[in-house]
């Protein structure tokens, strides 16, 4: 049921990015890019158990940002994709710094929401540096390589630099992310597994994306000839 679910809820998130776009353009990337980021970093404290691997629910909705970012790179250029991963940095490190703001708050005596807060935001500042470096190095080396091979590639093989660049940059995003939040807490086979899965999950999502980068390219050939 997990592995259907996760499925469906890839394909319907990844088409939300192109509906989103039809509807608002650049803008609605931007929202995307802010949007997911943050909802996954709430749905990465939950894990599921799918193809035989214990995974992190999130890493559905990261990926979907690197579609965002990639279209931005595709259709409106590197200016805005680098634009939009700052701004999602930005709306991270604000919703770690506010929400922790928050449990400082002594809660009433009839308050039943306060447990609940702690549990999902109260964070250990390693986990919190953990996702805000992560995200940063990879969302800018994506934008760099996907640009980078755009150019050495003549505009061309549209597919290469989509999957080239999401690639590398995913795994840069678990290396770092594994590395400042788990190493040295569990056993070297343990902490090599939860990297290998984490970039495993992410490598499937990342794959499913390039036939939507090509429908958006085909369903807005204006900005990319503008780009």
């Amino acid at each position: 049921m997990n592995e259907l679910l996760w499925i469906g809820f890839a394909l319907l998130d990844l088409t939300m990015v192109l509906i989103v776009y039809r509807l608002f353009g650049r803008v609605g990337l931007f929202g995307i890019v802010v949007f997911n980021l943050l909802l996954c970093n709430l749905q990465v404290l939950k894990t599921v158990e799918m193809f035989g691997l214990t995974t992190t629910l999130g890493n559905i909705l990261y990926a979907s940002v690197f579609l965002a970012t990639d279209m931005l790179s595709e259709l409106h250029g590197k200016d805005e994709a680098k634009k939009a991963v700052l701004m999602g940095f930005v709306s991270l490190l604000m919703m770690t710094a506010y929400m922790q703001l928050a449990l400082l708050f002594v809660p009433g005596a009839e308050d039943f929401a306060h447990p609940h807060l702690e549990a999902l935001f109260g964070f250990m500042p390693r986990i919190a540096l953990a996702s805000l470096a992560a995200y940063l190095v990879s969302q800018l080396h994506d934008v760099w390589a996907f640009h980078k091979l755009k150019q050495r590639t003549g505009g061309k093989h549209l597919w290469l630099r989509n999957n080239a660049s999401t690639l590398v940059s995913q795994f840069l995003d678990s290396a770092i992310f594994c590395t400042i939040a788990f190493y040295g807490l569990f056993p070297t086979a343990v902490f090599t597994e939860i990297l290998i899965s984490t970039y495993v999950i992410k490598l499937a999502v990342a794959l499913l994306d390039t036939p939507f980068m090509y429908i958006a390219k085909r369903m807005f050939p204006q900005q990319a000839k503008a780009a």
